[in-house]
């Protein structure tokens, strides 16, 4: 049972015919058959909603008696009002399965479900929810009035502290904690970075593909942003000077080259950060996930070879922990960290300390280094497996792309199939897939789907899956 609610009604109409008790009571019954209210829950005391509302306490008890009369209430003494439980719930307008998304980027860039192959997602079954919770509990408890002010912009100075230790052991990168800003994900990162460095006009690489949220936020700011394809080395970067050699930034992933999950060769590394140094331009380094290597040890990030601090690197814990913690960081320039500093004051509101102090705990007890390396291996066998169970369906119709590391499968499509009409017949389906060719600026995008692997728990389960895809083909 919940606590109680305040009333779910609008205000009350003086000039409507109705009476108050009767429009309190149509009210009420909306919000129970919409499932605003539902059953066990506990609805506001007589005595409290004649307050709020400022009537009679007589008009309050006649709209209840009228609701518990035909069952809709019920009450328990002491215990309060509730909702009668005997109620059947009512389905929400957007099920559990298919939930809406509204968040102004690409079509499903992310629905907030669990899917079979759900792209940016890592391994929710295996997140160690019961330590989660014991630190969880053992901050709260320790909460002091100090702690529940208003949370520094920039970040929990403990947090920002851990990161920086965290990076310079296993990214190579040396900074220091007052470089580190915390955020509440690569939205806010990115919007930061244009915010500091950027201006209406500018224009920027981007890899093409490239992901898609990146395009749209720019072009919303009117920073123009230019196209540069990518081959097995990563971004081409011959062709983004020849494109637009006075861009004033260039977002790479470079680890993991999102989507195709190639990585940025050295030479190519070595070109970008001449460009930048030589027509001080910014490059931004979206490292989302590049602790999940498997052929090898996770390469050092780009900022480690930068000497002319022209590198902003932007990493998450989205992929590492999980995305409902809304907690990204960005690693600034030491000559940036007075102007980023002014930037956030002006537009960042400050995480939730509480949070922040959790996965502080999380770091410095050593959960944090143990569920990397425990995921590590987790990916690479659940990569294997999915990998062989759906080529044994699907084999004959398309191509897996192999991969040096990564949380997503590439399936290249045979012949003339569109990975787009695919994509929308696995949605309808309660499947989930991302079509590579909606990651890509232009007509020229080979057809492909995108899926996440990394909750898909065994072979028999990708071949179940991979059945269920091969009826939609």
């Amino acid at each position: 049972m919940t606590v109680a609610k305040h009333s779910h009604i609008s205000p009350l109409d003086p000039t409507a015919a109705e009476p108050f008790y009767r429009q309190i009571y149509d009210r009420f019954r909306a919000a129970i058959a919409s499932g605003v209210l539902k059953p066990g829950d506990r609805i506001p005391s007589a005595r409290a909603l004649t307050q709020e509302l400022g009537l009679a306490r007589g008009t309050i008890e006649a709209a209840y008696s009228l609701l518990a009369a035909e069952g809709y209430i019920l009450a328990r003494g002491q215990a309060g009002t509730i909702v009668s439980p005997d109620l059947k719930p009512r389905a929400p307008v957007a099920s559990t399965v298919h939930r809406s998304n509204n968040d102004g980027a690409a079509p499903g860039f992310r629905p907030d479900s669990i899917l079979p192959f759900q792209m940016g997602l890592p391994a929710l079954d295996m997140f160690p929810r019961k330590i989660w919770a014991r630190l969880g509990a053992r901050c709260v408890r320790a909460m002091q009035p100090s702690d529940m002010v208003h949370p520094s912009v920039f970040g929990l100075q403990a947090l920002r502290t851990e990161i920086a230790a965290y990076l310079q052991v296993s990214r190579g990168i040396d900074c220091s904690s007052s470089q580190v800003f915390v955020t509440s994900g690569y939205r806010h990162t990115i919007e930061l970075i244009a915010h500091a460095l950027l201006k209406a006009g500018d224009r920027v690489w981007l890899e093409n593909p490239g992901y898609p949220p990146t395009r749209e936020l720019l072009g919303n700011m009117n920073i123009a942003t230019v196209p540069v394809p990518v081959d097995h080395e990563g971004m081409v970067v011959s062709d983004a000077i020849r494109l637009a050699p006075r861009a004033r930034a260039a977002v790479v992933t470079p680890a993991h080259q999102s989507p195709l999950s190639v990585s940025l060769s050295l030479p190519r590394r070595l070109a970008l950060l001449d460009w930048a140094a030589r027509n001080n331009a910014w490059v931004v380094e979206d490292d989302y996930d590049g602790e999940y290597r498997y052929v090898s040890r996770p390469l050092p990030a780009l900022k480690s070879l930068d000497r002319d601090g022209r590198v902003l690197y932007a990493g998450t814990f989205s992929k590492v922990l999980f995305p409902g913690i809304r907690l990204a960081y960005l690693v600034v320039p030491p000559t940036q960290v007075e102007r980023f500093e002014q930037i956030i004051q002006a537009f960042a509101g400050g995480s939730p300390e509480l949070t922040q102090a959790i996965v502080t705990a999380f770091i410095t007890e050593g959960h944090f280094a143990r569920h990397i390396q425990r995921m590590r291996k987790l990916y690479a066998e659940r990569r294997e497996a999915s990998v062989a169970g759906l080529e044994s369906v699907l084999g004959k119709h398309m191509r897996i792309d192999t991969q040096p590391g990564g949380m997503h499968l590439i399936l290249r499509l045979q012949g003339r199939r569109s990975d787009r009409r695919l994509v929308a017949r696995m949605r309808d389906d309660g499947l989930y897939g991302e079509a590579l060719t909606d990651w890509t600026t232009g007509n020229q995008g080979a057809s492909a789907v995108l899926l996440s692997f990394t909750n898909i728990d065994t072979q028999r389960t990708a071949e179940n899956l991979g059945r269920r895809i091969l009826k939609l083909i």
